[in-house]
């Protein structure tokens, strides 16, 4: 039986009342104008009582051209600017990682409700700050987790939930880099990936792209994971092919996340030349999410597979939406309904800590080949062999 970690438990911090809006729509600000922006801006664009009143970028070009395409009228170059308008309540921060930690707090400081592109931080410490400092003030932070508003990973949870499959016995998540042609990958700003590259991240594909993973890892059978095992290898400056193995609180409950890149493996994909395939098998039964970030096989989204009392079906959900983008949309609605609602919206900043602690785990126990608790990870984690910040 695993015994809880306590000597990294979190300080207890006394929560004001949630600083409230001034008026009974959302006046947001939109920090980062580049590759993603589009995607996480729809939701609020639709949202018939949030009004996106500003943009930010550091490249003047590439903001004007965003507010031109979202019809607004305020465009900065300056962060603080945005910061000090009044007319502005929330912000979805957009920018590179390694500056989530200064812009989080800043917008914190200047009394902003807070919504940011994962990962939280480049390390634990980092985000337990903008955790507390929210806390502190009565502001929202939350952490724009698209895969936690995808169509078919909220149906397949939901089946969890319900004991379509009775009790949740196995976890397997699974992603492949491959190639693609979509327009969107082809109008990607290539510039804007210099920073994953470097010092100024901890880590590669798998501290980017695949905290969306290790969030699905946590969510999806609602548990929390007490030991990690790992392989991680370099493919190359960025791509880390990796297979992992969890243990949960539930020590009936194991997981295994396995990461792969296949340079001359082409995906029919919309987005990014990559998809995910999502397992949870129960006692009775196996949910299979098919698709994420491309199509890479032509079946439904979501498949159920029942074995009970001796009687075998296959449910096929064919009408849960799966286009990527829509966990986009959806998760910036939920932001803004939770804000006017007074509700807590998800990902909270605790939730994102978890997901951190998972990702340094996977590095630190490739690295001594030795299990490792993500719960004991407390301070700056960089991957074996990485630039050092």
């Amino acid at each position: 039986m695993h015994e809880p970690a306590t000597s990294t438990a979190s300080p207890v911090v006394t929560t004001p009342a949630r600083r409230p809006l001034p008026t009974d729509r959302v006046r947001l600000g939109v920090v980062g104008a580049g590759n993603v922006a589009d995607l996480n801006v729809a939701g609020y664009l639709d949202h018939p009582r949030c009004d996106v009143v500003g943009v930010c970028d550091v490249d003047a070009d590439l903001a004007g051209a965003a507010a031109r395409r979202w019809g607004v009228a305020k465009v900065y170059a300056d962060f603080d600017g945005l910061l000090a308008d009044g007319e502005v309540d929330a912000v979805e921060i957009l920018t590179p990682t390694y500056l989530h930690h200064a812009h989080v707090l800043a917008a914190l400081r200047a009394g902003k409700h807070v919504s940011v592109q994962k990962p939280l931080a480049n390390s634990v410490p980092e985000a337990r700050e903008l955790a507390r400092v929210a806390a502190e003030t009565g502001l929202v932070l939350r952490v724009s987790e698209c895969f936690r508003h995808y169509p078919p990973l909220v149906r397949a949870r939901e089946l969890v939930e319900s004991g379509a499959i009775g009790r949740v016995i196995g976890v397997r998540v699974k992603t492949v880099v491959g190639q693609t042609d979509s327009a969107f990958q082809a109008g990607l700003r290539l510039e804007g990936y210099g920073w994953r590259l470097d010092g100024r991240s901890p880590g590669g594909h798998l501290f980017d792209d695949m905290a969306h993973k290790y969030a699905m890892a946590l969510w999806l059978p609602g548990l929390d994971i007490v030991s990690v095992q790992a392989v991680v290898r370099r493919r190359d400056l960025y791509f880390e092919p990796c297979v992992s193995l969890f243990e949960y609180e539930d020590p009936d409950v194991l997981g295994v996340m396995d990461v792969h890149f296949a340079p001359g493996m082409w995906l029919h994909s919309k987005y990014y030349g990559a998809d995910e395939l999502f397992e949870l098998q129960g006692e009775e039964g196996v949910v299979w999410v098919t698709r994420a970030t491309g199509e890479m096989l032509d079946v439904p989204p979501v498949v159920l597979y029942q074995g009970r009392d001796n009687i075998c079906r296959t449910v096929a959900e064919e009408g849960v939406p799966s286009d990527w983008a829509e966990g986009f949309r959806r998760s910036s609605i939920h932001f803004v309904d939770a804000l006017l609602d007074g509700t807590v919206p998800d990902m909270t900043a605790d939730e994102a800590v978890r997901v951190l602690q998972l990702c340094f785990a996977v590095y630190q126990a490739s690295a001594t080949r030795m299990p490792v608790d993500p719960r004991t990870i407390s301070d700056p984690v960089t991957a074996e062999g990485w630039p050092e910040p």
